[in-house]
């Protein structure tokens, strides 16, 4: 989950743009983490201050990604996409090279 989670920095680093939001289970309990510019952090708990502490661990799943334009306003998102599936989310990763 690791390597998923570093993928997607790597996508919001080459995209600064963007930020992703991520809804994920991690031990059968919701959380949302924001990935924008080349970094991860929980929107409901909180996040390590070691960027080597991955915010995905393993076993987390993927329920969906929204793609929101930057700067994110949590009161007012401007929304590219929402609801992405894992496996649509690897296309955008393969089109940047990541």
């Amino acid at each position: 989950m690791n390597f998923i989670c570093k993928r997607l920095e790597q996508y919001t680093a080459k995209r600064q743009q963007e930020v992703l939001i991520v809804t994920v289970e991690i031990a059968d309990e919701q959380d949302e983490i924001a990935v924008f510019r080349g970094f991860s952090s929980s929107l409901m708990r909180p996040t390590a201050f070691d960027a080597d502490v991955p915010v995905l661990p393993d076993g987390a799943k993927i329920l969906s990604i929204d793609r929101i334009a930057s700067p994110y306003n949590p009161e007012a998102p401007r929304y590219i996409q929402q609801g992405l599936s894992w496996e649509a989310m690897q296309a955008l990763l393969s089109e940047v090279g990541v």
